[in-house]
């Protein structure tokens, strides 16, 4: 399609599409990327601030983990039913509830005078960023083909690379300046410009279908298990808690795993599923599943704590650690706004998709090789090459799983892909968390015992205010942090060769060049293949 096909609106016969104009489209996704960005920069801006909050509050590595792994398990839980109401209910208003919802978790945290109070507040946040994600990318599904969709996704992928550069360097200056708190504060303005902005230009139609019940019990029960599981994997293996291979861990396995099963129990029998089994279980949707539990492991479990590895490893400021993330967030906007405009142009999306996928787990690899020592211009390299795989990957799995399904069915569909790569990602923070704080543990312990240091306070789960402790005991732990970095991006790295794997299999189907599910030329002759 021609840039003056796509900006002609036609007055189409009953039963026909009407294509918004490429203007039109550009004025909605100004609001709704406005949303977007608003929650991710606040997420952004709490990763590089976070040594310090934790410090300040006199938190430790689990609950530094935490304070991640709550907002994703908020996010990873509510992403579905967002995704469902939005096949139910005006898109417009959803996506503007759940703004208003971010913003006011977002004061809660700014006012938290401990950790308790703030992962209550980040559980909020969770919910307000579960409603955005899953509508952002179920409205644009709702009104732009995927043949067309991918130029815009290309669009988002930008503004999400933006406000992860943004994020973390305003985090690192106002963390130096004005305080932690106002991190938090800082997202109110850009959330009342969002609600502006989507009041005027979103109108969009509400194509609800009779009889639809939202599935409370299927959501409960998924909420309860994916959070026995990452209770567990938050304290496995730490001294003051218990072992990997124990008796309570076999206890909350067995609870978590007893919790999934119900779910998919009462999720088979739902008239209206909050996951839907039959999108699930369809090729495209099961391996971009697989791909995105893979991605969010890897992704947030992974980058998570570069943040820490800049500020406690290597002794930098909150805003000398945003900058240092630049080269990867520069990498992921070439990766997402590239692939998209060349999607859009060529019609050809597997060959981004693939190719993300290895220089992601070639980023991943290079990425286990660092230490307390490595050259600060090699890891920019290295996460430069990590950005621009995962911005070639990310979207367009969720682009390819919109493709097959109808219109009617989008949000849900989206929503679930975007569940499953959230519900990896707080897997993904808890388990490398727990490996990180075991790790530094025992380097820590080592390094003690060169300086004739008896100690049996495990390192990794003290607290983490560095600025306390005497010169040669700072030294021993940003070596123990430094070293131990390493392991847990060699882990992300063995995860992302499930996404690799998967994504190879991904059916190849065209894109489709109407925003409805029609019988084209191009999909009847892949049906024959």
């Amino acid at each position: 399609m021609t840039e003056t096909e796509s900006q002609t609106r036609h007055a189409a016969p009953p039963g026909e599409e009407v294509l918004m104009t490429h203007r039109e489209i550009l004025e909605v996704l100004a609001g709704l990327l406005a949303a977007l960005f608003t929650a991710l920069l606040s997420s952004t801006i709490v990763s590089t601030a976070l040594p310090t909050i934790i410090g300040d509050l006199n938190g430790s590595q689990t609950q530094f983990a935490w304070v991640i792994t709550t907002a994703l398990l908020a996010t990873a839980a509510s992403t579905p039913i967002w995704g469902k109401l939005a096949d139910l209910y005006n898109k417009k208003v959803l996506v503007q509830s759940a703004i208003v919802i971010f913003v006011i978790g977002s004061v809660i945290a700014g006012f938290a005078p401990n950790v308790p109070i703030l992962l209550g507040a980040r559980v909020i946040q969770g919910i307000g960023m579960g409603g955005l994600t899953a509508l952002v990318v179920a409205i644009i599904g709702s009104i732009i083909p995927p043949r067309d969709r991918g130029r815009y996704s290309g669009y988002m992928g930008g503004v999400m690379a933006v406000s992860m550069a943004g994020g973390p360097v305003l985090g690192g200056v106002i963390a130096d300046g004005l305080g932690w708190r106002w991190c938090f504060f800082v997202c109110v303005p850009l959330a009342v410009i969002a609600l502006v902005l989507l009041q005027k230009t979103l109108h969009i139609e509400t194509d609800r279908k009779d009889g639809v019940k939202i599935d409370w019990l299927g959501a409960t029960l998924l909420t309860a298990g994916v959070s026995v599981l990452l209770i567990w994997v938050s304290f496995a293996g730490k001294a003051t808690y218990y072992d990997w291979v124990s008796t309570e861990s076999a206890v909350l396995v067995g609870i978590g795993l007893l919790l999934l099963i119900a779910t998919v129990f009462v999720e088979s029998k739902a008239a209206s599923p909050i996951i839907p089994l039959k999108i699930v279980t369809e090729r495209t949707t099961a391996l971009a599943i697989i791909s995105s539990v893979a991605v969010g492991v890897g992704l947030f479990g992974a980058t998570t704590f570069l943040g820490q590895y800049f500020q406690t490893a290597r002794g930098h400021t909150p805003t000398e650690a945003g900058l240092l993330t630049i080269p990867m967030v520069f990498g992921m906007l070439v990766g997402t706004v590239g692939s998209g405009q060349l999607i859009t142009k060529f019609g050809k999306w597997k060959g981004f998709v693939v190719a993300g996928s290895i220089l992601q787990l070639i980023g991943f690899l290079l990425l286990s090789t660092i230490d307390h020592e490595t050259h600060m211009w090699l890891i920019g390299l290295m996460i430069a090459l990590l950005g621009l795989g995962t911005g070639m990957l990310m979207q367009n799995v969720v682009l390819a799983v919109q493709n097959t399904v109808s219109v009617h069915n989008i949000g849900a569909a989206s929503s679930v892909v975007a569940f499953f790569r959230t519900f990896g990602g707080a897997i993904g923070v808890s388990v490398l968390g727990s490996v990180l704080a075991t790790r530094v543990t025992d380097l820590t312990a080592e390094g003690f015992a060169k300086l004739g240091i008896d100690t049996h306070t495990p390192g990794g789960g003290g607290n983490l205010n560095l600025k306390v402790l005497p010169e040669p005991v700072q030294d021993v732990i940003r070596m123990a942090y430094g070293d131990a970095t390493g392991r847990i991006f060699l882990i992300a790295a063995a995860v992302a060769v499930v996404t690799v794997i998967a994504v190879i299999f991904l059916p190849n189907k065209p894109l489709r060049t109407t925003i409805d599910l029609k019988p084209s030329a191009a999909d009847v002759e892949y049906e024959k293949v």
